[in-house]
């Protein structure tokens, strides 16, 4: 399994969504129960800010590289090791060795 070594730039954010299922009995009742195993799946929209053209086609590289399918493990800000895949990103090249990468990782539970 590939790791990925680059440290985001800040401000970085996590985002969570628990998944949790609902059932209305009537219009003033709700019944809420957390579903499946993993129940709180983290997503990470990272910025890497003012990287040379090297660091650039490297990250670029990685990415492209699992095509939004393969995971890949990296520890996020926080410090918790995880698995994510990633299949959203962009960059801007404003300037010779001053790009920007954003990227979305999002938590997976592979086996």
């Amino acid at each position: 399994m590939a790791t990925f070594t680059y440290t985001p730039s800040f401000p970085a954010t996590e985002q969570s969504q628990p998944v949790v299922q609902t059932t209305v009995f009537n219009e003033s009742y709700q019944h809420r129960i957390q579903f499946g195993l993993n129940r709180d799946p983290k997503n990470w929209v990272l910025t890497f800010s003012n990287r040379t053209d090297t660091e650039r086609d490297n990250i670029l590289a990685f990415l492209e590289a699992r095509k939004g399918t393969e995971s890949f493990d990296w520890t996020p800000p926080r410090g918790i090791a995880a698995k994510f895949i990633c299949s959203k990103w962009n960059v801007q090249m404003p300037n010779y060795n001053k790009n920007t990468i954003r990227a979305t990782f999002k938590q997976v539970f592979d086996a």
